[in-house]
């Protein structure tokens, strides 16, 4: 603005100067204009050289009142923060000083009480709400295994479709539907997330042969050492039934040549069914035929090794595992009773034994208390936890199971509810107490009248006597006291199943959870270049790729010809 007024000034004064002299101008007023102007130049110089430095000047000012004003706030709100620190001590130093003797006698025993109350947790007969005391504090956080029972009954079915189609004119046995059996079946299960779905599948003798069980020493009714003898059979008479068949036993070694070799060239050793070799074969055909079955584009399968099982890992795109353990039977008569290829961890024995297996019949008693106790599963869930407190002691968890088949015929199923769950508990603790004072543990299934009449035992089994799972700890004196160390620890373990409940299962499954589900990537999605359809890629973490086409068309009626944008 400064600047503008002199600019217009001079140019008034130039002019006024001008309109005195007139048009013509003489030598002296020239050098006198000329020097006027150069003294004027100077002057607006040294007004410009000014004006800078003082905006200069105004502009660390204006800064340096920024910085003041900002140092006067921060001092402000020290203050504050010293002045609330200074209240807060004070209000904790006057909160301690008790007023008189009876308000003082009155706080401690009502901060007492609340102490008292924070320690110890609601008595589970004194509960208002007893079935969320028991969901938070008593219930094993796991989840059911059952809910994956039909996929895994589905994939071994599957598999047992494409080995009948496979094995139809050769002298394998013939595999029948598979049993669901064991604790994932039951609906328990103590091993968290890692549960194994066993199934049995059973096996007839193939055409021409036949099976003979003999069932080893009649003294050891539990672990028998029982064996499957195979023989030849005739087929003359039934030549009309097996076609182009030769038979075995009336042809000779170079007619039998031109057919597949018997079972006993196969499976068998000495006229023996072998379970290993039996376990080999059927591992190899699933190596060979999972790509024929639907969930082979779904899981990728692993063949765990095993001697007498065939063991299946199944894993999806999202890491997700799944354990399949198949083992082979062959009925006793028409019994729930089977001679199966299984054999406890520790054990070793021929090849060629089979010892009996009461799974199938455990199975069924279970499903008949379910239909029994209608929705109810108060029995499972304490199967589930009190199995759990014995895992890494001496005590196996069929112990527990016996004990609960046990109590689950003598104590009515109407009292196996959410509000005697505690009792219930006590009941299997106590029973237990019991037979390791008493030394022994009956089977469930030889010599009790107990069994439901749904289950189907041999003869033997009804007419024969009691068989004591705990006969070890009459043979041995030191293995009492052993068992009484082992008793105490698993009533330690409930105890502070009771006092802390899981929460740090809880936690530690969530950061298991939390850990698989940020190491699970999904299918990667690809959208190809395309002008007139829609194409799509997916690629899975196993670097298989499924293309996808789309494309849109409109039906011309209810015709099957579309009008297509191909």
């Amino acid at each position: 603005m400064v600047l503008a007024t002199f600019f217009v000034l001079t140019f008034l004064g130039l002019i006024h100067s001008l309109a005195k002299v007139g048009y013509k101008l003489d030598d002296a007023t020239n050098e006198y204009m000329r020097q006027r102007a150069e003294e004027l130049q100077e002057r607006m110089m040294q007004l410009l050289l000014e004006m800078e430095e003082g905006e200069k000047e105004q502009s660390w000012a204006h800064v340096g009142a920024l910085l003041l004003s900002a140092w006067q706030h921060w001092r402000f709100w020290a203050c504050v923060g010293v002045a609330l620190l200074f209240f807060w001590n004070l209000w904790l130093l006057l909160r301690d000083i008790p007023e008189d003797e009876s308000s003082s006698e009155e706080s401690s025993s009502s901060e007492e009480e609340e102490e008292e109350e924070e320690r110890v947790p609601p008595l589970p007969n004194d509960a208002r709400d007893l079935r969320e005391f028991v969901a938070q504090r008593i219930y094993w956080p796991l989840p059911d295994p059952t809910i994956r029972c039909p996929l895994v009954e589905e994939v071994v079915g599957d598999l047992l479709h494409v080995f009948d189609s496979v094995i139809l004119n050769t002298f394998f046995p013939k595999l029948q539907r598979a049993i669901g059996v064991g604790s994932a079946f039951e609906g328990w299960n103590p091993h968290g997330n890692d549960a194994v779905y066993r199934l049995l599948v059973p096996m007839t003798a193939p055409r021409g042969h036949s099976f003979h069980l003999e069932l080893g020493n009649e003294e050891d009714m539990l672990a028998r050492n029982s064996s499957i003898r195979v023989e030849l059979e005739c087929t003359c008479a039934r030549q009309q039934d097996f076609g182009d068949m030769l038979c075995f036993l009336h042809h000779s070694e170079d007619e039998l040549k031109k057919q597949d070799p018997s079972l006993l060239d196969t499976l068998c050793t000495d006229s023996y069914l072998d379970a290993e070799k039996t376990a080999r074969w059927f591992q190899n055909f699933v190596k060979t035929a999972w790509v024929l079955i639907p969930q082979s584009e779904v899981y990728k399968v692993n063949v765990l090794p095993s001697t007498r099982t065939c063991k299946l890992q199944l894993r999806n795109a999202a890491r997700r595992k799944l354990t399949i353990e198949i083992i082979f039977g062959v009925q006793q008569d028409d019994s729930d009773i089977f001679l199966s290829s299984q054999m406890r961890r520790g054990t070793s024995v021929p090849s060629t034994t089979w010892p009996q297996s009461c799974a199938v019949a455990e199975r069924k008693f279970f499903q008949h208390v379910a239909r029994e106790a209608l929705f109810n599963r108060i029995h499972l869930k304490c199967l589930q936890i009190c199995a759990r407190m014995v895992v890494g002691t001496s005590f196996h968890t069929y112990i527990i199971k016996t004990i609960v088949m046990h109590l689950l015929t003598t104590i009515p199923l109407e009292v196996w509810h959410e509000m005697d769950f505690l009792l219930r508990l006590d009941d299997i603790i106590r029973y237990l107490r019991c037979c390791v004072e008493e030394k022994c543990l009956n089977h469930f299934f030889f010599g009790n009248e107990m069994v439901p009449d749904v289950i189907v035992l041999p003869p033997a089994f009804q007419l024969s006597g009691l068989v004591n799972l705990f006969q070890h700890l009459k043979r041995n004196p030191y293995a009492k006291a052993e068992a009484l160390q082992k008793f105490e620890v698993v009533r330690d373990r409930l105890k502070r199943l009771l006092i802390y409940g899981h929460e740090r299962d809880r936690r530690a499954q969530r950061e298991r959870s939390a850990d698989e589900n940020s190491q699970s990537p999904e299918l990667q999605l690809i959208l190809l270049p395309s002008t007139r359809f829609c194409k799509l890629r997916l690629t899975s973490i196993f670097k298989e790729t499924l293309s996808i086409e789309m494309m849109l068309g409109v039906q011309e009626g209810n015709s099957d010809p579309f009008v297509s944008f191909e």
